[in-house]
């Protein structure tokens, strides 16, 4: 029932939290997870964020007296701030999450595995930071999997040339970068690994297609079944012939094992779409509708089942309760919230 060692009465050395790890913390799915996920369907992906760029310098270049160098300065000007603000905007949620949770895991002495991010770091910290470079590097889709391949590329090159070495080492420093430098390095990984996603979200789910509807739904799903082939392919070679994969280092071979695994889930969820009836139920509806909160919800109820039940030693009865138990409480929270129309946006 649980994984991440901070259970009441467990001494065990595991990581912190996740869906499938081995006893060196390596592999966890969730977090990258999470990352590939929101990629899919941002608004990069969109190109929401570049064509509303392009529309606001078309028309201060209109509005301008000067449009000779309103399209040298006013423009860029304005873009610039609205992707500072933007960035910030996108990310103080995440940061005030971030310090809220190293502020409440420490004052209830919660267990926190200093290897997994490091001493003050989590993964909203490492959240915030991807929504700042993407804001502000804001480029087009398809030169997104470009920059992500040069920056997995690059960054893996610096793993393999003693990166690693001062990575896994015990040693830290009083310095903030020492004392948090797993967290801090990943966040190149899963940049990378976001940037990746933004291109394959652009081009399975967003880009234009003359063709039929079904016929377009019908290519999708072939290549969404070709990628997760692809992707578990190059994990393979990677983890054999490459470096290990390791969730700790967001190295090159975990993001394409995150990528094989969200897309062979992706490719089997597609053949529902060849089952008729309703394909979205009231409960993913209700779930869908404030996946934050329901999410920031999962991690507290996490956290007191943790601090309260020794789940190390609980029989599989007991854990099957708290398990139905869990979910009970999450799904009927979430209906309610959907029956009396509340929608917690944060930003």
């Amino acid at each position: 029932m649980n994984v991440d060692g901070c259970s009441l009465g467990n001494p065990a050395s595991f990581g912190g939290g996740g869906i499938v790890r081995n006893c060196k913390g390596e592999m966890d799915l969730g977090v990258g997870s999470f990352v590939l996920a929101n990629s899919l369907i941002s608004r990069q992906a969109r190109n929401l964020f570049s064509i509303h760029g392009f529309r606001s310098s078309i028309m201060i270049m209109r509005l301008s007296p000067h449009p000779l160098s309103s399209i040298f300065k006013k423009p860029a000007v304005t873009l610039r701030k609205r992707k500072w603000k933007t960035a910030i905007l996108s990310s103080t949620p995440l940061v005030i999450l971030g310090v809220g949770r190293v502020i409440f895991t420490a004052g209830v002495n919660y267990q926190v595995h200093v290897g997994e991010y490091g001493v003050h770091w989590n993964f909203f910290f490492t959240l915030a930071a991807v929504s700042i470079l993407t804001s502000i590097i804001n480029i087009h889709p398809q030169y997104c999997g470009f920059l992500g391949l040069s920056i997995l590329a690059g960054y893996q090159t610096s793993l393999m040339s003693g990166l690693n070495d001062y990575l896994l080492s015990d040693k830290r420093t009083v310095s903030i970068i020492s004392q948090n430098k797993e967290g801090i390095f990943s966040i190149f990984g899963y940049w990378g690994m976001y940037l990746v996603g933004v291109l394959l979200g652009n081009y399975l789910f967003f880009r234009s297609d003359s063709s039929s509807k079904t016929r377009s739904k019908q290519w999708t799903r072939v290549k969404i079944w070709i990628l997760s082939v692809m992707f578990w392919l190059l994990t393979i070679i990677l983890d054999k012939h490459v470096e290990k994969v390791s969730r700790r280092m967001c190295n090159l071979a975990y993001v394409a094992f995150v990528l094989a695994q969200n897309f062979q889930v992706l490719a089997i969820l597609t053949l529902g779409d060849l089952i008729p009836g309703q394909k979205t139920s009231a409960l993913e509806e209700a779930f869908n509708l404030n996946l934050l909160a329901v999410f920031l919800l999962a991690n507290v109820l996490t956290g007191l089942i943790n601090l309260t039940v020794n789940t190390i030693s609980t029989s599989s009865i007991t854990a099957l309760a708290i398990l139905v138990g869990y979910a009970f409480v999450l799904s009927v929270l979430a209906g309610f919230a959907k029956i009396l129309g509340i929608k917690l946006k944060f930003w």
